[in-house]
């Protein structure tokens, strides 16, 4: 099976992905541009993404999945509605719209965002970020941003994913996330936070476990 990590940037920055099969990286892609690699990601049957599916709810300066995160010790960062970030003079959010415009991409070429987790047995694309992949499959270590380069290189090289090519963060960030979805893909147990109103956070599971509040 090949499956797919993306870790998404600014415009300037672009996306960086890699394809996964087994243990080999077989290839990466580097771009700007979120329908050409929504295209290129029509190889894989699984596709995490490290960007928002989804944007806080009116009154809301987060959703609940990152709410929900914080509360068991995940920082991640927090999304606005779409409005604030549409509004925000800085550009802070421009790296989370360009993650809704890949997320548009596949869908128009049939990959569907994962709602539930009964749409992680097939097809689709879902939220992940690599903090959270490593805090959950490295439950022996403090898992720290400072050390985010040693500690998610080790974290592929413990689950036997060689490191050639992979140069900077943002390739290892898209490698990390394409392990996700793999294990994700392999396993039925997945750690999904948030509700389908704001997008769902996946996380691989070593047990089968659900943060879902009621919906």
């Amino acid at each position: 099976m090949i499956v797919a990590g993306i870790d998404v940037g600014g415009a300037r920055k672009g996306f960086h992905a890699v394809l996964l099969e087994e243990q080999t990286v077989i290839d990466q892609l580097n771009t700007p541009d979120p329908e050409a690699l929504a295209r290129w990601c029509l190889r894989a049957e699984r596709i995490a993404i490290d960007a928002p599916c989804g944007w806080a709810l009116p009154g809301e300066r987060s959703r609940l999945c990152e709410r929900q995160l914080l509360a068991k010790g995940v920082h991640c960062f927090a999304t606005p509605t779409r409005e604030a970030a549409l509004a925000s003079r800085s550009n802070f959010y421009g790296w989370m719209l360009r993650g809704e415009a890949l997320y548009q991409a596949l869908q128009r070429f049939g990959v569907p965002i994962a709602r539930d987790e009964q749409a992680l047995a097939r097809r689709c694309c879902f939220e992940s970020f690599p903090h959270g992949i490593t805090v959950a499959l490295s439950p022996e270590i403090e898992v720290k941003a400072a050390l985010k380069l040693e500690q998610r290189s080790a974290l592929l090289e413990r689950f036997g994913l060689a490191l050639d090519g992979l140069s900077g963060i943002d390739w290892i960030d898209a490698a990390v996330c394409a392990l996700a979805a793999q294990r994700i893909a392999q396993s039925p147990a997945a750690a999904i936070y948030g509700k389908p109103e704001g997008g769902l956070l996946v996380l691989p599971g070593r047990t089968r476990h659900t943060a879902v509040s009621t919906w």
